[in-house]
């Protein structure tokens, strides 16, 4: 894909994920934070079907949505998209910007929407915070974006099963919030299209940017006379 292309495409998906963010953000603040359509029977589902090794398997991939682990794989992503030192320190502390920012930004929309989490009976996890957007969800879909736009940038064998690894990774993070009890399922879309909104943003401003840094000047006109 062409970099004027991936500017463009960055660029809608930064708009559609945020329109369907605010409807979604609307429609949980005008009910009040209550369960919405299937919340309540995927939260059954999950209460009902917890079999010891399936929720710490569960407990092993939810922690991994949080703390150091999401800034290591991001700087990984930086690392992987530069070629020279410059490029790769460059590359990784944008990724991590990106990832910093995100998170700060979905705090300020959990504050703002004040959604109650589910309750305290039905978790087998800890968990603290409002509920709406899920902040585990949200950061692991992010740093799941961003590696998979570095697997793109430089992988040339086993692409398709490296970005099914590192994009199926964001996903379960985001459904063992709802299997641990802590997140209604609004919640979890709430925090993937947060994410994938924020992602395209970050990478049409990127985009942008490196159009103009590799844009050729244009000639100096002449000023000699005959």
């Amino acid at each position: 894909m062409r970099r004027h292309d991936t500017t463009d495409f960055a660029g809608s998906t930064a708009v559609g994920a945020f329109v369907a963010f605010v409807l979604l953000a609307l429609t949980v603040k005008g009910r009040g934070g209550t369960p919405l359509f299937g919340d309540e029977a995927l939260l059954d589902w999950s209460v009902a079907h917890r079999p010891a090794i399936a929720v710490a398997t569960a407990r092993a991939v939810t922690y991994t949505g949080t703390g150091l682990v999401p800034y290591l794989l991001t700087a990984l992503a930086g690392l992987l998209m530069g070629r020279t030192v410059r490029q790769r320190a460059l590359a990784t502390a944008a990724c991590l910007a990106c990832l910093a920012a995100g998170q700060a930004v979905r705090y300020g929309v959990m504050s703002l929407a004040a959604r109650p989490r589910p309750a305290t009976r039905d978790w087998v996890t800890h968990a603290s915070g409002w509920s709406f957007p899920s902040g585990h969800t949200t950061t692991a879909a992010i740093t799941a974006g961003l590696l998979a736009l570095a697997v793109l940038a430089r992988a040339s064998h086993g692409r398709s099963l490296l970005l099914a690894v590192v994009l199926g990774w964001g996903v379960l993070v985001g459904l063992t919030r709802v299997y641990l009890g802590v997140h209604w399922f609004s919640d979890v879309l709430g925090g993937w299209l947060l994410a994938l909104c924020w992602l395209s943003l970050c990478t049409y401003a990127a985009a942008r940017l490196s159009r103009r840094a590799n844009a050729e000047p244009s000639e100096p006109i002449s000023t000699s006379t005959s």
